[in-house]
């Protein structure tokens, strides 16, 4: 038989059993939100902690000053005008084809301002606000320019090695001739050793007809007729690692002599196209930057001025090897 209830002095016991039964649940409910809520204040905290060690951290820290002991710069204090500090942009979409009138044409560029390719050698800045006579830094070029001078080839600058290289710099006009060994002293050398027959290693295909020839290893440019050089050789400045000048064969296909370019507005002299946006041009300032071109192979102006009277439209370019640094 099933009872409805209990009576009896049973009954309080029974409710109070309840009672504690519930109170337990309570607590076991109230322990759990407890818990939830420790661990979101934790994970916060952790959150927190990970970003301010992130914010701490190398990576987001603002860059440090550049280093005098490693960084390059012009040997030259800067005066009202300091064209080797310019880098002046070339044309990387090709142009918009026209044909110039001739009364465009008949006006010449402007002239380069005294002094813009100076041979002004980049040293470090260490060495600049020293004033040092003769450096024992060892140079970005220094192997290359020991070999150059039949030194021993060991890459580490020495007192026989300044003295040898400041003697060179010395004849050559190039300042400060301290005797490091930087990009202007190598260039010059790579000019002077090519003088004589600039394709004595025959990297430049021979034709019967007019090649201009652009070699990025030695940063240099001429122009050929069979195996007579009809310009050049020159010292250049071709496409840095970013935007290298493109390599193997092309065709002059337009000719505009004062080109100015369309996506920085700066003059680009005696442009003569030859591959999309590349071309020979003047710049009005050093070739001998650390860094290249945006791609075009630049020029002083009297060697683009001397180039567009010996290029025409339709003749090839060759382009071989890798500029140094890229």
């Amino acid at each position: 038989m099933r009872r409805a209830g209990v009576a009896g002095p049973w009954a309080g016991v029974v409710a109070l059993k309840g009672d504690l039964a519930a109170r337990r649940s309570e607590r076991a409910v109230e322990a759990r939100l407890a818990d939830r809520m420790m661990r979101t204040r934790v994970a916060a905290a952790l959150l927190a902690a990970a970003s301010l060690l992130s914010l701490a951290s190398p990576a987001r820290a603002a860059p440090a000053p550049p280093d005098p002991e490693t960084r390059l710069a012009p040997g030259v204090p800067p005066g009202a005008y300091a064209p080797w500090q310019l880098d002046t942009p070339d044309q990387v979409l090709a142009p918009t084809v026209y044909e110039p009138s001739a009364a465009e044409d008949a006006v010449e560029p402007r002239d380069a301002a005294p002094g813009a390719y100076a041979p002004v050698e980049y040293v470090p800045l260490s060495e600049i606000v020293s004033r040092t006579a003769c450096t024992k830094r060892t140079g970005p070029y220094q192997r290359a320019v020991e070999r150059w001078l039949e030194r021993p080839a060991d890459g580490r600058q020495s007192a026989a090695d300044c003295a040898a290289i400041r003697a060179f710099q010395r004849a050559q006009g190039i300042t400060p001739a301290i005797g490091f060994a930087g990009p202007v002293t190598w260039a010059r050398m790579q000019l002077v050793a090519a003088r004589g027959n600039p394709n004595a290693a025959r990297k430049c295909p021979v034709r019967a007809r007019r090649v201009a020839c652009v070699d990025l290893d030695r940063q240099l440019t001429w122009v050929q007729k069979g195996t007579k050089v009809l310009f050049g050789p020159v010292s250049m400045r071709s496409g840095r690692a970013a935007h290298p000048t493109r390599k193997g064969w092309h065709t002059v296909y337009w000719r505009h002599k004062n080109h100015v370019s369309s996506l920085y507005g700066t003059p680009m002299p005696y442009a003569q196209f030859f591959d999309g946006g590349e071309a020979f041009h003047a710049v009005y300032d050093t070739l001998h930057t650390v860094v290249g071109s945006m791609g075009c192979v630049n020029l002083t102006l009297g060697d683009a001025r001397t180039l567009w009277g010996v290029l025409k439209k339709g003749d090839r370019v060759y382009v071989w090897g890798r500029r140094p640094g890229t």
